[in-house]
């Protein structure tokens, strides 16, 4: 079984949607995991805040420009006037309960309500276009099977059990049709995996099936070597590992949401990352840990705040660290690099909300700076403790730029760098020149080579 998620743009409009038709056709059992149609969850949020905020005319106007979108996108999606008139009905069915919301005080759980609206429509309208054309598929509720345990992650005993007790249901069906993103707590309560939760959703539902593959499909070619919207001449990825492919999403690769490489890993399933707007292209295939001892990719995470305590009472003690992390436990805030010395430490972190009271905390242990504006530059390869010559590439690309931090040997994949965000784009685009200049990809080889030639 194949497992074959498809993002908000690849459904944005009813030509992309047909194409997706297109793009699933297979002899393989397949589940096809969908987002909402581009630009519905951002507008179903504005809306429930516009209802939370007692601004029930403006909700109400949204709404309804909603729906008209919506009612314009079926007279594209379906040629006949049966099949649209069925389709109608689907658009008709959301948008009365939509507007029931308009008379309620919301609370959270409503919020999350109605943000399932965008999901369901889009595989209710693709199973229906589905079948107008004769191609038999299923379409599941990922309500009646994708669950958070009440620590947040997902619960993959039950999730197993209930999505293979409705797919043997099934029996017969080789093609199933669920959302993504949408899912229950543990509470029974209508919840959701977040922003690009529904990359998480697909290798979830890869894990629990032991998928053969599972492919998540965008608006780009797989994974760059750099960010293209400020680096010219980037290159698609043709391999990644998984450590090496979930440093990316970590450290700001948009293609791939952080949490979605885990699952896979688990079983090592294949996870590949295509176009929809460019399905002959190979695009970046994830899978076991082949090491090949080269820089894969640069990639950026902005926001961060860098955080340095200076204290005495380091030197020569033991607990200091857990006292500071400690505190940073309790306002729920993880930290993405550390550097200690002697008498201090420094560490970013990507959540400033609770920012003053955190510093205020640290103050009891010493002198506390921070800055924030700050952007981590992730290089991300096969980083062999036994191999040389990376970490002197890397300084010498970025040695014109000011370098706040440096984290090397964490990782056999990852050496990081912090810098201002004025900076960023310059650093990236020295990164690239030195390490991806003339060859699509640098190697211990090529770097040892021409330090001899050059000497």
């Amino acid at each position: 079984m194949k497992v074959l998620k498809f993002g908000g743009t690849s459904v944005g409009n009813p030509q992309m949607m047909k194409n997706v038709a297109n793009i699933i056709k297979s002899k393989e059992k397949t589940i096809v995991v969908l987002s909402a149609v581009s630009g519905t969850t951002d507008a179903l949020l504005k809306i429930a805040r516009n209802i939370q905020n007692s601004e029930i005319v403006i909700a109400g106007i949204e709404i309804e420009k909603l729906e008209n979108f919506y009612l314009h996108f079926i007279i594209e999606l379906f040629n006949d006037k049966e099949n649209y008139l069925e389709a109608m009905k689907i658009v008709d069915e959301y948008f009365v309960s939509l507007n029931k919301y308009l008379s309620l005080k919301i609370s959270q759980i409503h919020i999350n309500e109605i943000l399932t609206f965008g999901e369901l429509l889009s595989t209710k309208l693709f199973g229906k276009y589905l079948s107008s054309i004769g191609v038999d598929n299923e379409l599941l509720f990922a309500l009646d099977f994708m669950k958070l345990k009440s620590n947040g992650e997902p619960d993959f005993n039950f999730i197993s059990e209930e999505l293979n007790k409705i797919l043997n249901s099934f029996s017969e069906s080789k093609l199933f049709v669920t959302q993504g993103y949408i899912c229950r707590n543990s509470f029974g309560e209508t919840d959701n995996l977040k922003r690009g939760g529904s990359d998480f959703s697909a290798t979830i539902i890869g894990n629990v099936v032991n998928a053969s593959q599972v492919q998540i499909w965008t608006d780009i070619d797989g994974v760059h070597n750099n960010d293209p919207r400020y680096v010219e001449n980037t290159e698609t990825i043709k391999e990644l590992s998984y450590s090496e492919a979930a440093e990316l999403a970590y450290f700001g690769a948009k293609i791939l949401h952080p949490t979605c490489v885990h699952p896979v890993q688990a079983k090592k399933i294949p996870l590949i990352l295509k176009n929809t707007m460019n399905p002959s292209s190979k695009g970046t295939t994830i899978f076991s840990e082949v090491r090949t001892d080269k820089i894969k990719a640069v990639a950026a995470k902005d926001g961060i705040t860098v955080i340095k305590i200076r204290s005495a009472g380091m030197l020569n003690a033991y607990g200091f660290l857990r006292k500071v992390f400690e505190i940073f436990e309790n306002y729920k805030v993880p930290v993405d690099m550390i550097t200690t010395s002697e008498v201090s430490v420094s560490l970013t972190i990507d959540n400033s909300s609770d920012l003053l009271n955190i510093v205020a905390d640290l103050m009891k242990f010493g002198h506390v700076e921070y800055e924030q504006n700050q952007s981590i530059i992730c290089v991300v390869g096969d980083f062999l403790a036994t191999n040389r010559g990376y970490i002197a590439k890397v300084s010498q690309a970025v040695k014109d730029i000011p370098i706040r931090m440096v984290s090397y040997g964490g990782s056999d994949n990852n050496i990081s760098l912090v810098v201002c965000s004025k900076n960023k784009i310059q650093a990236l685009n020295s990164l690239h020149e030195k390490l991806f200049g003339n060859n699509s990809v640098v190697g211990i080889e090529s770097f040892q080579l021409s330090e001899v030639q050059a000497n």
